[in-house]
């Protein structure tokens, strides 16, 4: 099977026509836009297009490459770029063919358009000062490659735009056959020169990194490259939203019909770690860490199948969709992991999901958790609590400018008590907790939320 990993920032104008390109190939098994956390419609538009859509574990266009690989299942991943306003018909299948009849282990697309700054700038010119039996290459950044399965297991993906190139190399390193293919001609976006700076640093540094283990590597001699002068860091940036009214909802067995942690212990068998957990750890923050060490060494790939295998509230994404229309804010707040809580969010189109931030590295889980500030006691705080989902929701609040009065919470559990009591509608939701069923203004006692329209006017 041929899987197609499509990385993603901000590229609602493209993302859908090269989602359907790549679905529209026979040889296609799998199509996953990996996004990196885009502030536009890009998910939307993904998920329209047909594509299986998850958000990055961390920011960078290779580690969303690296989690694409990870959640794939075919034995030639190809990676597509998400800016392409439209691809040769034939594009795929003439990078998969040289792998499928044996000529090649990695292909890279070479395409009618002249190479862009970067590469004549930094890439090229180290290239072939460096590693000259890649000098040939016409386009070594591009990011339409394919590459055999048990190729890509071996080769280091970094981070960020140095990504391309160092899988090239790698895989010359390791003595891949690797053969340049011309795929037409494509419109593709150029790169602004603000962001030029970044990219052709990261890409100088992906280069010199490897270099440097070459024993005839003389880098000495090389003096720093500056290609653009007066560097501007990117900012990013946030929805400018106009919204005056919310709605947050709970995750675990509220918008998910059960627990991610439940599941996962089920799936790696650590249930009995975990129940000596809950009823041994009291302390809210030091039970969160030791939970977190259980899922050391899962990829993001075994994780995110734990949280598609497990049922949404079948009407979520049609309830959302509503609220949205009315001019909600709509999102989650969890205690659970925020990896988790956007792949939801995406699944039913909310505007934000948030959560404790499970650490990973090269896609792995390393075990470490980070609880975010926004969870956190402040003097602002409407509970004593030294964790509490409150806090977050009154962080979102004061950060749209929405009154407490014109928010909606919907929660199941004690967990979400002061959420639920301090928002100005508390709705307890399939609730088996006497003390938040008498705190909240409304009981829903079926797994269903059409009942929020009747309250969200």
């Amino acid at each position: 099977m041929i899987s197609v990993v499509i990385p993603t920032l901000n590229e609602e104008r493209t993302v859908e026509g090269v989602v359907a390109f790549a679905r529209r190939s026979p040889s296609v098994g799998e199509v996953i836009v990996i996004d990196d956390k885009s502030l536009d419609r890009t998910i939307e538009c993904a998920k329209h297009a047909g594509a299986k859509v998850v958000t990055s574990t961390r920011l960078g266009k290779g580690a969303s490459m690296r989690d694409g690989f990870l959640l794939s299942k075919g034995d030639i991943v190809v990676f597509l770029d998400a800016d392409v306003q439209s691809y040769d018909a034939q594009a795929i299948e003439q990078l998969v063919g040289p792998i499928i009849r044996d000529e090649a282990d990695f292909t890279k697309a070479t395409f009618e358009r002249e190479a862009g700054r970067v590469t004549e700038l930094v890439a090229k010119p180290l290239l072939t000062l460096l590693i000259p039996a890649l000098s040939h290459f016409s386009q070594p950044l591009s990011g339409m490659i394919a590459v055999r399965r048990s190729v890509l297991e071996k080769l280091s993906f970094e981070n960020d735009y140095g990504v391309d190139i160092g899988l090239l190399i790698d895989a010359h390193l390791q003595g891949s056959r690797i053969v340049e293919v011309p795929i037409g001609s494509i419109a593709h976006k150029s790169k602004t020169w603000s962001e030029l700076s970044p990219m052709a640093r990261e890409v100088a540094r992906a280069i010199l990194k490897r270099a440097s283990r070459l024993p005839s590597s003389s880098l000495s001699s090389l003096e720093v490259i500056r290609v653009v002068r007066d560097q501007m860091d990117l900012a990013i940036r946030e929805s400018v939203s106009h919204l005056k009214k919310m709605v947050v909802f709970d995750m675990d067995n509220t918008l998910l019909r059960g627990r991610f942690i439940d599941h996962a212990a089920r799936k790696f068998g650590f249930e009995e770690k975990l129940r000596e957990l809950r009823s041994s750890e009291k302390t809210d923050v030091v039970r969160t860490k030791k939970i977190a060490q259980l899922l050391k060494g899962r990829t993001i790939a075994e994780l995110i199948e734990i949280t598609d295998a497990i049922p949404i509230v079948p009407d979520a994404a049609e309830v959302i969709a509503s609220l949205k229309k009315r001019g909600y804010f709509t999102g989650i707040i969890t205690d659970s992991y925020d990896f988790v809580a956007l792949h939801v969010q995406q699944k039913i189109s909310a505007d934000f999901g948030l959560g404790n931030e499970l650490e990973f590295s090269n896609s792995v889980a390393t075990g470490e958790v980070k609880m975010p500030s926004f969870l956190l006691h402040v003097e602002q705080s409407l509970c004593p609590h030294d964790f509490c989902k409150s806090n977050a929701m009154l962080h979102l609040a004061k950060r749209q400018g929405i009154e407490l009065a014109n928010t909606i919470a919907v929660g199941d559990s004690f967990n979400d008590l002061c959420m639920v009591k301090f928002a100005g509608v508390g709705v307890a939701f399939c609730t088996e907790d006497s003390v938040l069923a008498a705190a909240a203004d409304v009981i829903i006692r079926t797994p269903f939320l059409k009942r929020l329209l009747r309250i969200a006017r």
